[in-house]
């Protein structure tokens, strides 16, 4: 029996936002110009009541009153963008990190490139928070929603004081083969 799969969308200060989810888990996190998102799948159902809890966190991060999100997560790649998408939870609110840091804390210093190619194919932007990686030379590089949209999102963390515990408490289920809970934070 195939899972059954819900979206919602909301207009957000950085453009319209669609969630999509399995009825427990959130999967994903897109904006219409996503360059590896393929739309809302078909069956689809659209359900308000079950992104609620999403919704008011995006909401609260929007306007400056959240850092971190405490949301059951269940994105799904290959091991290697699990590793990546791990890591991104691990990037404090408000600071950024390089591609080849990244790389060197999934703990393949050579492997600048693949994970750019994974930081880009997260499928729950913001909340695994991509945008807050950027070339080692300060530039800002690659973002599947867009640069100006990665600008967007930089500056409002900019703006905001981190808190003392900036770090993402999320519960993180890797959905690519075996199922192994993993926190953030």
């Amino acid at each position: 029996m195939a899972t059954p799969l819900f979206h919602t969308e909301f207009d957000s200060p950085v453009g319209p936002i669609t969630l999509q989810g399995d009825g427990t888990h959130l999967t994903g996190l897109h904006f219409p110009s996503h360059r590896h998102w393929r739309g809302v799948p078909e069956g689809s159902q659209r359900s308000d009541d079950l992104f609620h809890e999403a919704r008011r966190q995006l909401s609260e991060y929007f306007q400056g009153t959240r850092q971190s999100f405490d949301l059951p997560l269940r994105p799904t790649g290959t091991p290697f963008q699990q590793r990546v998408w791990d890591e991104l939870l691990r990037i404090p609110f408000g600071e950024t990190q390089s591609y080849a840091e990244l790389a060197r804390r999934v703990g393949n210093p050579a492997a600048t490139r693949a994970v750019g190619a994974a930081n880009g194919r997260n499928p729950i932007s913001i909340i695994i928070p991509c945008h807050r990686v950027i070339a080692t030379s300060g530039v800002l590089t690659g973002y599947g929603g867009g640069l100006e949209r990665k600008r967007q999102l930089l500056a409002l963390e900019e703006r905001l004081p981190p808190s003392r515990s900036s770090s993402q408490r999320v519960l993180f289920e890797v959905n690519a083969g075996s199922s192994v809970p993993v926190t953030g934070g």
